[in-house]
């Protein structure tokens, strides 16, 4: 019975309070603006052609996987919408900067011009990030109540696999049409695509065991049975039975 009523107690508030998750929450914010401000400089990975946001960009599928897993989809959606904010605070402050008066000793034009040279980027990476990362987190949890929470790894794997397709296509198109030539754009947006899954499956072991681990701490294991996924609903609460932790 006591067990009962901390588990009951858990599901109201835990979340609610959690130093975990708000540190989650912060961390994939921070990770979705320096990877958006890092994509306008092409690398290479593996042999393929990539934007040097890309391996640190697969990091914020793991988390919104995490957040989504254990504290539920409508957490996850309060991280995405943290992080579309706080990247379109730091891209409006850029602008602010470009029309800045500088001091006439000092040659800004360069620094201006690369932050005028990323702005086509981070419209695009923005743009990609509202379609993949709702899309990822949707499917996450759709597939942990379809799988009764087993094969996490298979779950996670699948649901980043089809949120990174719709996030490559959307930010290779955006980003770069017009810049490259059509064969050229096909073959980055496919090795994007390669860098991030391939990045993804590697960590993949270290991030199930963390799930697991974080699981326990928490004592949260959330199940969106009931869940509206209205992406621009921002309600957090859920029902205590919505905690299935064992």
């Amino acid at each position: 019975m006591q067990a009962v009523q901390q588990t009951i107690s858990v599901a109201q508030g835990s979340a609610n309070c959690s130093s975990r998750l708000w540190f989650l929450i912060s961390f994939y914010a921070v990770v979705l603006v320096l990877s958006n401000w890092f994509d306008l400089r092409l690398i290479k990975i593996f042999g393929l052609v990539a934007n040097s946001g890309t391996p640190i960009f697969a990091l914020t599928f793991f988390l919104a996987n995490l957040i989504t897993e254990i504290y539920g989809y409508k957490y996850a959606r309060l991280a995405i919408w943290w992080g579309f904010f706080f990247n379109l605070f730091v891209f409006v402050y850029g602008q602010l900067v470009i029309l800045m008066p500088s001091l006439d000793h000092y040659h800004t034009e360069i620094f201006d011009t690369l932050l005028k040279a990323n702005n086509r980027a981070i419209v695009a990476g923005l743009l990609g990030y509202l379609c993949s990362e709702p899309l990822n987190s949707f499917v996450m949890a759709k597939l942990k109540i379809e799988f009764r929470g087993q094969f996490m790894g298979g779950r996670f794997l699948l649901s980043t696999l089809i949120a990174s397709v719709a996030d490559s296509v959307v930010f290779g198109f955006i980003a770069f049409y017009g810049i490259f030539d059509q064969k050229v754009l096909i073959s980055m947006i496919f090795g994007v695509m390669i860098v991030k899954m391939t990045i993804y499956f590697l960590a993949l072991p270290f991030f199930l065991h963390f799930a697991k681990k974080l699981k326990q701490k928490e004592h949260m294991d959330i199940y969106d049975k009931g869940t509206k996924f209205n992406f621009f609903r921002l309600d957090t609460h859920y029902a205590p039975t919505a905690n299935q932790f064992k």
